[in-house]
């Protein structure tokens, strides 16, 4: 297959929005090739015992995520975010089995004598400091997929929707477009 046979890629981003503007942007990140190494969806029709902060009610029935080593450190990254940069908030987050959806919000605070950061900046360097922490453990050579879906929201109505989105992800795993069963 030569250059030409490849399909062309889409450059999702709007080429007039200034994605290092203040407001919130909804993002998701896959594994490479969907691998489900950050965490396990537990609980379908059963209620564990343990509980932490991703226990999502699913009717009576608790579904609740267990982070792998890996995803313990995707975590740990993903936090450590809002200490590299000082405009950034991050106020709900899903790591699920093959991918992650987060909520960043770019707030007024300036940037220093550094331009403030684009959504693009900071999931670069969350994807490679990630990617650089887990291979000192694990024989990993890429973590996530080269590019990434991002959605600026535009309203109250629009953050509410998508943190639903986000809590109510774990329950619907096994009909999710990026479930993968191993």
């Amino acid at each position: 297959m030569n250059q030409r046979d490849l399909p062309k890629r889409k450059h999702p981003r709007l080429k007039i929005f200034d994605y290092s503007s203040t407001g919130a942007y909804f993002v998701t990140i896959c594994t490479q090739n969907r691998k489900c190494v950050l965490s396990q969806v537990v609980g379908r029709g059963l209620a564990p015992a343990a509980t932490n902060d991703y226990d999502v009610p699913n009717g009576e029935n608790i579904v609740q995520i267990q982070l792998t080593a890996i995803g313990k450190i995707v975590e740990q990254q993903l936090l450590l975010l809002e200490e590299r940069y000082a405009c950034l908030e991050i106020p709900e987050y899903v790591i699920m089995p093959n991918h992650i959806h987060i909520v960043f919000v770019l707030n007024n605070e300036t940037a220093g004598a550094s331009p403030r950061p684009t959504i693009m900046d900071i999931v670069c360097a969350f994807k490679s400091l990630t990617t650089l922490e887990c291979k000192k453990t694990y024989k990993i050579d890429k973590l996530f997929q080269t590019s990434f879906f991002e959605h600026v929201i535009r309203d109250r109505n629009d953050y509410n929707g998508i943190v639903k989105y986000i809590y109510e992800n774990p329950a619907k795993w096994h009909y999710d477009d990026l479930y993968a069963d191993d």
